[in-house]
């Protein structure tokens, strides 16, 4: 709908020259990835899409991980969490307190954890970070309109709307989107002060279930193996990649927030559609 046949063939040859890259970085090595929540809902989705010819997954969480090197250790614990960051080449960080929680567990999961792992990083002489962001960085622009009427499943009359972008102002939904803010800004530092690569990823809702159950999911959707992808294109992303931030859904007839970006830069291309599980 909102899609021009220019921008999707400039993401084509985004996404062929973003190939090209990723091919000749990965030609020579495995890359060790240290992912936080491996156990998790995301973390088992990455883990089932990588191939571990070219990936070579750790973990670090408070429980084991079968079939996984890990590290057992609390995210709030920097001390403890610091081994786990040895030898490694880029870091997916999953874990997070997510939903409602409290604000002393956003504290110490979001916003300390969240810290601990970029520290440990640097120290360790990571070269990337990819944070798991989301989008309730700015879901509280679903209380005005055209939003409001996206995610209630209102679609007469609807035909084009303004894309949320990485540029459009941040709106948080409650402290969890606000820890995320935190996180995102927290890369930016690490960028910046310290050359690292940061890369945030602001995924929408996904699901165990993996498909939409609420008409607010028809805007908002991503699949697992969409959200895996997008890590993946991350992961391999150039290393002129030093900061960004990205959108991750599916591809949703009734979406609002923007994809083009995500697409132009490391030429990811979402393969499945809230649509598809209408009934």
């Amino acid at each position: 709908m909102r899609a021009r046949a220019g921008a999707l063939q400039r993401g084509a040859v985004a996404a062929q020259r973003v190939d090209s890259v990723a091919r000749a970085a990965l030609a020579w090595a495995t890359v060790v990835v240290l992912v936080t929540g491996l156990s998790g809902l995301i973390g088992g989705a990455l883990r089932r899409h990588l191939d571990p010819a070219r990936y070579a997954l750790r973990s670090l969480s408070r429980r084991r991980v079968d079939g996984v090197p890990g590290h057992q250790a609390d995210i709030a614990d920097l001390d403890a969490i610091q081994p786990a960051f040895a030898g490694v080449d880029a870091v997916a960080h999953l874990a997070a307190a997510v939903g409602n929680p409290p604000a002393d567990v956003v504290l110490r999961v979001n916003v300390v954890g969240t810290y601990n792992v970029f520290e440990a990083a640097r120290r360790a002489g990571v070269k990337r970070v990819i944070f798991a962001s989301s989008g309730a960085t700015v879901s509280a622009w679903e209380q005005e309109e055209p939003y409001r009427s996206l995610v209630e499943g209102r679609y007469d009359g609807m035909r084009d709307w303004p894309m949320i972008t990485h540029e459009t102002a941040l709106r948080p939904a409650g402290l969890y989107g606000a820890s995320k803010v935190w996180g995102e800004a927290l890369g930016r530092r690490y960028a910046t002060a310290h050359g690292m690569s940061v890369i945030c990823v602001r995924v929408g809702r996904v699901r165990a279930e993996d498909r939409p159950r609420e008409p607010r999911e028809f805007a908002v959707y991503c699949s697992q193996r969409d959200v895996a992808r997008m890590i993946e294109r991350c992961l391999a992303a150039p290393p002129t990649v030093r900061f960004d931030v990205f959108f991750v859904t599916s591809r949703n007839r009734w979406g609002y927030r923007d994809l083009d970006h995500a697409r132009a830069v490391i030429g990811f291309e979402p393969v499945d559609a809230a649509e598809d599980h209408r009934a």
